[in-house]
């Protein structure tokens, strides 16, 4: 949203509490649209804030003048250069990350500063951002998917939209070179369309965005360190201290695989292409989101992420907790599991099962046993179990009664597992579609989009799993 938007809904808040506060005494009712009013003004404040905050730092960074080149050398050190670059490189970006805000919500637009800052002296990713956001960048991406063949699509280019395509290529070149593998062959799609930039972790429906530890990556791996921790004593006065040193350091590794996703199209769709490019977005970002709950949630690992269910099934030593009774599941159960949770990880627990093991649960309650029970009916769904919250995966298993073995539900701090992405979708065009059986032109096209994500646990240790037997 754009801070003129923010101002506007500041204003309408401070025109509603005037009204209010002109009165002499206040329903109930006026009271509670006035709580609900200074809440909205506050929120609508901070986010003000929040973009003055942002916009006062781009021009501070574009205050910096450009280091000019003699004979393709800087003046002034290596220190001197690396800095300007670095913020002439951040400045750009955050340029055009303001003059995209709106297509952004605040928490996407918040995670796009973020990564831009981040990047240190390694300025790609906000090249990478200041490039694909470009007006004119979108504009040539659009006529290339009208067009369908990027070589007709180059007759259609004006010289801004030839400049960005080719600096395009050139960044991408160089993220590549950084990271071992091809930049070529295909059409990043722009910035504030693409499924691995909006899919911020605040808005997502996506559980495990909005409760594991989510990491930014240029490479084809992200490489932890794990470690039971640091054992502290108490040693007497004028002795020699214990050794305290990090305990069973591990370095886990979650790999990044190629997610894909193919869209036909008509041609005559193709001709209005600013709406189609809007919603390519929507279709992208929709079945990319729905691919990962389903690998985050049981991905071999193999190919694909690795999911938190297959993780925990092959932990050595096992995290597993089985049910007091053979085919049976019940408030025991529960109890038992969470209880198996060492406490320092029940902190900042979360739950994740299926509607099916949720429905079961809400069940457990009955009229002389409220402990089991967690909500009333009509609330619609488990918000907490022992004062964590409980997030629902379709991809869960569906609760089984029968004997045998059966995960049901998996308990523990999230923040041990990591799902590390690359930013930046790259697309390529098909031309042309044919028909299976006589092999002729369909009057379609193919739009061939991918990306590369990985997840795995980093430390089982800091889960448990239900399961019968």
């Amino acid at each position: 949203m754009r801070i003129d938007d923010l101002h506007a809904k500041r204003d309408e808040a401070d025109s509603e509490l005037a009204l209010l506060a002109a009165k002499t005494v206040m329903t109930k009712g006026e009271q509670e649209r006035w709580d609900r009013t200074v809440r909205q003004r506050d929120r609508v404040v901070d986010q003000i804030r929040t973009l003055e905050e942002r916009n006062d730092n781009v021009r501070a960074i574009a205050a910096n003048p450009d280091v000019r080149m003699t004979s393709g050398t800087p003046y002034g050190d290596t220190e001197t250069y690396d800095r300007t670059r670095v913020n002439n490189d951040q400045a750009a970006a955050l340029r055009s990350l303001e003059h995209n805000a709106g297509s952004l919500s605040t928490a996407a637009a918040d995670r796009v500063d973020g990564l831009i800052r981040s990047g240190g002296a390694d300025t790609t990713f906000a090249r990478w951002v200041e490039v694909h956001g470009r007006p004119e960048y979108s504009s040539a991406f659009g006529k290339i998917l009208a067009a369908g063949d990027p070589g007709v699509a180059a007759t259609m280019l004006d010289d801004h939209e030839r400049a960005a395509m080719s600096d395009s290529f050139r960044v991408r070149s160089e993220r590549a070179q950084s990271e071992g593998s091809s930049g070529g062959g295909g059409y990043a799609i722009p910035v504030f369309i693409d499924p691995s930039v909006i899919l911020a972790d605040q808005e997502s429906s996506n559980p495990f965005l909005n409760i594991a530890r989510t990491v930014d990556i240029q490479t084809n791996a992200w490489k932890g360190v794990s470690s039971a921790g640091v054992s502290w004593s108490f040693d007497a006065e004028a002795s020699a201290v214990s050794d305290d040193s990090l305990t069973s350091l591990v370095q886990p590794t979650v790999t990044v695989f190629m997610a894909r996703g193919f869209v036909p199209y008509s041609i005559e769709v193709s001709e209005d292409w600013p709406g189609f490019q809007a919603e390519m977005a929507r279709l992208l970002a929709v079945g990319y989101d729905e691919l990962l709950v389903d690998k985050f949630s049981r991905g071999s690992g193999s190919g694909e992420p690795k999911g938190i269910l297959t993780a925990l099934a092959a932990s050595s030593p096992t995290v597993i907790v089985t049910s007091t009774t053979d085919g049976a599941f019940g408030q025991e159960d529960i109890y038992a599991t969470w209880n198996a949770l060492p406490q320092k990880f029940r902190r900042r627990a979360s739950w994740m099962m299926s509607v099916d093991v949720m429905s079961h649960i809400r069940q457990m309650g009955t009229s002389n046993v409220y402990h089991a029970l967690t909500v009333t009916l009509p609330a619609g769904a488990i918000d907490k179990l022992m004062e964590s919250p409980v997030y629902e995966s379709p991809y869960f298993p569906a609760l089984s009664s029968t004997t045998g073995a059966a995960n049901r539900l998996v308990v523990g701090d999230f923040n041990e597992f990591v799902i590390a992405r690359r930013t930046g979708m790259t697309a390529e065009l098909v031309p042309h579609l044919l028909d299976t059986s006589t092999g002729r032109p369909t009057g379609s096209r193919g739009f061939f989009a991918y990306g590369r994500i990985g997840s795995n646990s980093t430390l089982d240790g800091a889960f448990r799993m239900q399961s019968n037997t």
